[in-house]
């Protein structure tokens, strides 16, 4: 059975106190720049996912994760704009560290549609798997980056 579609406004009440002005923040930014939202309620919490282009793709979510409130960015075009990702703070680049490495990438064992990352960051070589390389808890230092990442990948789509 389908998911039954929630408003932003139920999601934004479950959103803990400290990230709501970031998240009403990236929600009128993606809306403002022709992003499609699409809010759910899932077995962990709301999931809120932005979608843009013309086929509609996936740019950005947030999901709640472990009782905390993350985003995942779908990188696409990194390669657009690869200093700053030599600029993320430390807590970014660990959790890029920790996510998974990209099957299809490094042993071609993967869905033929999927369609991992591969970048270098500091000069260390990733590829990582599309669905969690770009995921980051939100916090006061990984928020105005996330916004940053998410603006660049907007403008090079």
């Amino acid at each position: 059975m389908p998911t039954p579609k929630s408003t932003f406004e139920q999601f934004l009440e479950t959103v803990p106190t400290e990230n709501k002005t970031f998240v009403q923040t990236m929600h009128n930014y993606m809306l403002e720049h022709g992003c499609k939202a699409t809010i759910e309620e899932k077995k962990n919490g709301f999931f809120a996912s932005y979608k843009h282009g013309k086929p509609l793709r996936a740019t950005f979510n947030f999901l709640f994760k472990k009782q905390a409130l993350h985003a995942r960015i779908y990188g696409e075009r990194i390669s657009t704009y690869p200093n700053f990702l030599n600029n993320l703070p430390v807590e970014m680049v660990q959790a890029i560290d920790g996510s998974a490495i990209c099957g299809k990438l490094v042993n071609n064992m993967c869905s033929v549609k999927c369609t991992g990352y591969d970048f270098f960051i500091a000069g260390k070589h990733y590829q990582q798997c599309r669905y969690n390389c770009f995921e980051f808890q939100l916090t006061a230092i990984s928020s105005p980056y996330i916004k940053q990442f998410v603006e660049n990948e907007i403008a090079a789509r």
